[in-house]
């Protein structure tokens, strides 16, 4: 079976290589970028030619129009600052060679700051990534996009491994930047809020992560992110109801 992946991209220079080393074998790589300014583009041309420069239409709309360009009888959707483990590289190669469904969740595992987190909202975290090219497509959402299968799905044994933010600045700045498309997003879909919405929502989501999900067992990393899900959180129910 013949593999494609996908990714789209925009300034990854900092953590492209290590996705695309871990993905050399695919038979095919496909890299739509919507104008990065560092090196991300000269880098990912190193591992394929099939490197595309577009516009930003949102994160469903663009792995659509990644999807679009594979060839493959299986596609595989990476973030840019996702990497397979070896193992894991093993496994899909084995599934592919007999598979049993239309697609396959991805166990992910989640660094925040370089700390692995074990714990809080990203602990039993799994992704749908691996799918029947003719059975799979995204939604048009602009943020947290799904991927949609028609037929059978099921779960890969395997890690990958996910660098989310190597400062808090960037997580901080990820953090404002998606919560103002999440806020956009909910007030399309005709949602309401208020600075009290906000604020319990905000609160409930530190008490999820921190304490009913064990992310006080991540230690300090722990309770930052936790604060950062509830700024996040706050900051997304606040902008529905403020343009």
């Amino acid at each position: 079976m013949k593999l494609s992946v996908i990714i789209i991209t925009k300034n990854e220079a900092h953590i492209i290589r290590n996705c695309l080393e871990s993905i050399k074998w695919a038979n095919e790589i496909i890299v739509l970028d919507s104008g990065s300014t560092d090196d991300t583009v000269a880098i990912c041309r190193k591992y394929t030619d099939q490197v595309f420069i577009t516009d930003w239409p949102g994160f469903g709309i663009q792995k659509n129009r990644a999807l679009a360009k594979a060839t493959g009888d299986w596609v595989l959707s990476l973030d840019a600052d996702e990497v397979l483990t070896p193992e894991l590289q093993a496994e899909i190669k084995l599934v592919l060679q007999q598979p049993r469904a239309d697609g396959y969740y991805l166990i992910r595992r989640s660094f925040f700051c370089g700390k692995l987190i074990r714990f809080g909202d990203w602990r039993n975290d799994k992704v749908l990534r691996l799918f029947k090219r003719e059975s799979g497509q995204f939604d048009d959402s602009p943020i947290h996009e799904k991927l949609l299968i028609n037929g059978k799905t099921l779960n890969l044994k395997a890690l990958m491994l996910h660098y989310t933010a190597e400062s808090l600045d960037e997580i901080l700045d990820k953090t404002n930047r998606y919560s103002r498309l999440s806020a956009a997003k909910k007030r399309e879909q005709g949602k309401k809020s208020s600075l009290s919405t906000a604020i319990f929502h905000g609160i409930f989501a530190f008490l999820r992560t921190y304490v009913i999900k064990g992310g006080f067992l991540d230690g300090k990393a722990g309770f930052i992110l936790a604060v950062i899900i509830a700024e996040g959180t706050y900051y997304r129910y606040l902008k529905i109801g403020i343009k």
